[in-house]
């Protein structure tokens, strides 16, 4: 049995603390949700795993969905017309061997404790693809945040598991491809805001994205002063403008998909991943 903290989450973000503005900032978005249900295909059954609260309604992408979410207060932040999500994490699913067509998890596997397990136990009750949406952290410092918040996307790049790893763990044969950000991007992670440099001038913003809560006042202090000087002098614009109007970004948000081999069994390994051309490398 996988070791709880007493909110209810397996990973390391107060979720109770956080607060229901969070939804305000990360409303998900249609463009994104349609790679989602690309890669999900005429799956009936998906298991959503680390649904959580904000990001629940991409569940509009799968037909018939079952959602876990370790985290008391965002289970009890969902909304009424979504399905009640299972108390239970990654790592330790309640579910029988192959009881899904399909599997997802979006924004989540670096908040787990332990990646490889979580992943595998979702191999594991899933017949067909699963899917995984997250950031390939060999990319994350790519991002212009680099240049006043390195602390940041440090952060984000530890906390990342490598693409290779989530391909090893899940076996079978897969695809990594990344996902066009667009400029107008609902779901305010960091990069959704490339385009938008003033909009990580609200705190709410930046408290959106977990990886603002792992680094102290005078990180969040200098990035403001130093943002709003650049905005200001135009010093931002002379190195960035050109993203104000780029219509999309592609930078480490990335989509996993494993499908596999005949009968693969979660607990040893599987040869090694077919990558699609778009694939990005890990560190």
């Amino acid at each position: 049995m996988n070791v709880r903290t007493q909110e209810g989450s397996a990973g390391h973000v107060d979720h109770a603390a956080a607060g229901s503005g969070r939804s305000a900032f990360r409303r998900p978005d249609t463009r994104i949700a349609r790679f989602i249900a690309e890669a999900l295909g005429d799956a009936r059954t998906v298991l959503n795993v680390g649904a959580g609260a904000g990001a629940g309604s991409y569940e509009s992408a799968a037909r018939e969905v079952t959602a876990v979410e370790p985290s008391r207060s965002m289970r009890d932040r969902r909304p009424a017309r979504l399905v009640r999500a299972v108390d239970a994490v990654a790592e330790d699913l309640p579910f029988a061997d192959g009881e899904f067509d399909a599997a997802m998890t979006l924004f989540s596997v670096h908040q787990w404790s332990d990646v490889t397990r979580g992943l595998r136990e979702m191999r594991r009750v899933t017949r067909g693809p699963v899917v995984v949406l997250t950031c390939a952290p060999s990319l994350v410092r790519d991002f212009w945040l680099y240049e006043y918040a390195p602390e940041v996307l440090d952060t984000e790049a530890r906390r990342f598991p490598r693409v290779e790893d989530i391909a090893a763990a899940l076996g079978g044969t897969g695809t990594v491809h990344t996902v066009p950000i667009p400029l107008d991007c609902t779901d305010g992670f960091n990069e959704a805001y490339y385009g938008r440099p003033q909009m990580l001038l609200d705190p709410g913003a930046r408290q959106a994205c977990s990886a603002w809560s792992f680094v102290d006042d005078g990180v969040r202090e200098r990035f403001d002063e130093s943002l709003r000087r650049d905005l200001a002098s135009g010093a931002w614009d002379a190195r960035h403008g050109h993203l104000r109007t780029q219509s999309t970004y592609e930078g480490s948000l990335v989509l996993v998909r494993a499908t596999p081999w005949g009968s693969v069994r979660p607990d040893r390994p599987s040869p090694a991943p077919e990558h699609g051309p778009a694939a990005p490398t890990g560190p």
